[in-house]
């Protein structure tokens, strides 16, 4: 089972447990608008793989050296996040396994779309992705990438994530690390 950091590691955490699975990081980071972050117009992974959405940077306006720019800065938090989180322990081994992507929800799914796609180039088996909630248009998008999709709440209107939790705190470095270690 891979967390998505920060937000999917509390979730997956006890849906591991409850499997028995081992639970790992995959780090993938949206590649925000620079003038709006939280609208997203793609996103990195680990492993290098980007993840583009051409229809949200030609409505933003956005040009190729601010996707660039974007792209550098959020590659190298990957990069950061991968040594923090695994505190030199090898990536989880996805091959041949079925890998469950957990994150804390779907806005536009890109996120969770580039992290499909970085699980798939190890050569899993199968690729589910776990949320708890959903925009129905990116619930739609992950349904035709991923083997499985997992998503029991797809409110209408849906607002954003953290409006379908009571507690939508940050979740911190040290509680993803603490998390990863399950303690």
């Amino acid at each position: 089972m891979l967390g998505l950091p920060r937000g999917g590691v509390p979730v997956a955490r006890p849906v591991a447990d409850a499997l028995g699975a081992e639970l790992d990081v995959l780090v993938v980071r949206k590649l925000g608008v620079p003038w709006h972050e939280e609208l997203a117009m793609g996103a990195v992974a680990s492993g290098g793989l980007r993840v583009l959405d051409p229809e949200v940077i030609a409505a933003a306006g956005v040009d190729s050296a601010e996707v660039e720019a974007v792209t550098d800065r959020e590659r190298l938090a990957v990069e950061r996040g991968d040594a923090d989180y695994r505190a030199g322990r090898p990536p989880a081994h996805v091959r041949d396994r079925c890998v469950i992507l957990v994150d804390d929800g779907l806005a536009t799914g890109s996120t969770m779309l580039a992290a499909v796609s970085a699980v798939r180039l190890a050569g899993p088996a199968r690729v589910v992705v776990a949320v708890p909630v959903g925009s129905a248009s990116a619930c739609e998008l992950l349904a035709t990438e991923a083997d499985e999709l997992v998503c029991p709440l797809r409110p209408q209107p849906f607002v954003a994530v953290g409006a379908w939790y009571d507690d939508f705190g940050a979740t911190s470095d040290d509680e993803v690390r603490r998390l990863l270690r399950g303690e």
